[in-house]
This record gives C-alpha cells, structure tokens and sequence, in this order.
C-alpha cells in the first residue's frame, strides 16, 4: 500500500532501530549502524514515547497474505463467497466480513487488506488515565508538583485503600507520560516534571564514574561511622555534599540518612573556610533547635579539608566515603537528583538566598518517599521522635 509522506526507513530497519534502543544504545551509535541521522531514529522513537512494543504476530486464524490473494482472484473471477471459503475452507462469514472491511467487492485489494490488517493488529487501548478523569486529576495534579510516578502510586494506595479504580501502577503513570503527545491524557509536556525531564523513555544500562580529586589530612573513613548511622536506626546522622552551578556557584545539601529530611545551605564560595564557616553556622543553628546533628558523611571533596574545624566547633563528627565509592552516599546522591528539579544544572546558584533554599528544600520534606512507606520525610521525622525519644551525647 502507498504512504503518505517522505518514505523513511524500510520496516526491517525501524525495528533494528527498536531493538538497539531496547538493548541501550544511544542515538548516535543507533544513526550510525542504520545510516540516517539522530534525529531520524528521534522520530521513529517518538510517537511511543520511546517504549518498546514488540512485533504484533498474527494469531493462528487469521487469514494470510496468500489466502486473501485467492479472495482477490475469486473476486476477479466473479467467484461467489461460499465458494471462495470453502476453497479455503474458511467460514462463509469470514470471507464476507474480510471483504466488506476492506473497501468491498469493487475495490479489494489483497496487499491492501493485508497491510490494513497488520495496523490493526497493533491497535492501541485506551490508558487507564484516559478512562478515569478523577484519576487522571489526581495523577496530573502531583506530576506539577514534581512528585514521581511511583510517589503517586504508593500514595494513592495509602489514601485511597478500598478504592481500585484509583490505584495505578508507576509503570502505567510513566507510560500515560510518554505516550501524552499522541493520547492527550495529561497536560501538553508534562514530561519536564519528571525527574530527567526526557521526552522519550530512556533505558538503565547508564554507570557513573567517582574521580579521586585530592588527599584530605586525618580523614576518618566512613567505616569508622557508629552502628545507629550505618542501620539508620536514629536520627541526627547526616550525609552532605555540594551542588555546583556556572560561576563558582555552589550550594550545599545536608540529609538526614534516617528520616531523609533536607537541609539545603547557601554557600558563597566553594573554598575549604567558606564552606566551614556555613557549615558551622547551620549546623550550630540544628543543635540549638532541634539537637539532632550527631555525625555528618562526607565524599572526599577538599571543601570539607577543614572538617577537624567544623567537628571542634559543632560537636559533629566528620566522616568520609571511600574514593569512586558515590554509592556509599546513596540517599544523598539521590536527594541531589531530587534537588536538581528545583535548581537544574547551568542555573545560577549564587541567585538563591537562604529564604529561597528553606521553600525548596520543604517541598522536598513534604513529598512522600517510597523507602518512607510513601510518607514524608517531616511525618518520618514525627514518628521517629515520638516513638522513640533523643538521647543527647
């Protein structure tokens, strides 16, 4: 069957497309195996949001390509119906029906009817968020306060848990996302409140690489850390680190390993004494309000050379990751991801005062967290100083 339009890539070569990108490919190395440019595989990658669909397979009853070529000859030959199935020893019915969707009697094509065929063997269903609009409200409400696909998810189980029409999978919230531009589910580039902001569905096969930057004196490595941080079992143990912007704009992040609460701190200079100095101040400022600073993790970054300061002057114990070991810092390398939906990277930190730091960082406490049981950081915060109250040292 003709098609409208420029031509493009041949069938075979839009799934070899598919299946590099399923395997993880970039779009580089996918143009160069099938010899167009990047943005032509973005194209073809679009329209679905960058999910892989298998082929769609015709099911064992369909009539095949060399059957409707008989229908199109029996057609040509004036050959009746009944006699065309039992030719093919297919039902009279099917015949018919074959037929009357396929442009009739007077315009049957058999290649036609074919690729008709083949299209709506791939029909698309409606999403779940285009059958419940109250659902869908819910879902698109959130997604513009940046929560995750599946903080929505696990909060709907918790706020509605005899309710299955409102429970939805992460999975089905990501694909209504990057299915939105043919679907029109959600609102118009709703996937710039996501965490990547990628238009397309990207796969995991991504690694990152720590760097040794420098040598910091009497470091305590991070294996000298008391039990109660290591299992999370009380509050006061912190991870920290800087997130840099253009300029020599930085701001540092501090997290509460149990509780995962934020504490986001505006730092002038990125040097060793700036940093101290603001370190310092805040983490005085926590132990005169609520005394939970107990020990602060560091990565092996030289701003925190002076920590022997910052431990005399705060009571705070420093400690540091191993180098290239960014996994040792997992929940603050993740509220940094997190962070950087507010201040993405190339943004002017320098711009952004305390004030300004203290709205940002409460809407990060304020959002569930699925390693919270999808509750907040501040409820965890709550539950955890209820149940079981702060010994001071």
């Amino acid at each position: 069957m003709a098609k409208i339009g420029r031509p493009g890539l041949p069938e075979e070569e839009r799934r070899r497309v598919w299946e590099l990108w399923k395997d993880g490919h970039s779009f580089s190395h996918i143009s160069r195996s099938v010899k167009v440019p990047p943005g032509s595989v973005f194209s073809i990658l679009k329209p679905r949001g960058g999910i892989y669909y298998p082929t769609p397979r015709p099911g064992t009853a369909s009539l095949t390509l060399a059957e409707r070529e008989e229908i199109s000859r029996g057609i040509a030959a004036g050959t009746s119906i009944r006699r065309i199935a039992l030719a093919l020893d297919r039902a009279p019915s099917t015949i018919s029906r074959e037929i009357t969707r396929n442009k009739g009697v007077n315009s049957y094509r058999a290649v036609d009817a074919n690729d008709r065929a083949q299209r709506r063997r791939g029909r698309p269903q409606r999403l779940k968020l285009q059958r419940n609009p109250a659902l869908c409200n819910y879902v698109s409400k959130r997604l513009k306060h940046w929560w995750s696909p599946e903080q929505i998810a696990g909060r709907l189980d918790r706020d509605y848990p005899e309710n299955r029409r409102m429970h939805i999978s992460a999975e089905a919230i990501y694909r209504g996302v990057y299915l939105n531009s043919g679907r029109k589910a959600l609102p118009h580039n709703i996937h710039h409140n996501l965490r990547r902001h990628r238009p397309i569905r990207h796969g995991k096969h991504y690694t990152t690489r720590g760097q040794w930057r420098s040598q910091i004196k009497n470091a305590r490595s991070i294996d000298d850390r008391p039990e109660a941080a290591k299992d999370r079992s009380e509050i006061g143990h912190w991870e920290g680190d800087l997130i840099l912007g253009p300029n020599t704009t930085q701001v540092a992040t501090l997290v509460d390993r149990a509780t995962r609460v934020l504490d986001l701190v505006a730092t002038p200079g990125r040097d060793a004494a700036c940093v101290k100095d603001q370190l310092i101040n805040r983490l005085n400022h926590h132990n005169q309000v609520r005394r939970r600073v107990r020990t602060l993790t560091w990565d092996r970054g030289m701003e925190l050379a002076e920590h022997e300061a910052i431990s005399q002057s705060t009571g705070v114990e420093v400690f540091f990751a191993d180098p290239r070991s960014p996994w040792q810092r997992g929940t603050n390398e993740n509220t940094n991801g997190l962070t950087r939906q507010f201040l993405p990277k190339k943004t002017d930190l320098g711009a952004y005062d305390q004030s300004a730091l203290d709205v940002i960082a409460h809407e990060l406490n304020t959002r569930p967290r699925k390693c919270l049981s999808f509750r907040t950081p501040l409820e965890a915060q709550h539950d955890l100083t209820t149940r079981k109250p702060e010994v001071l040292p």
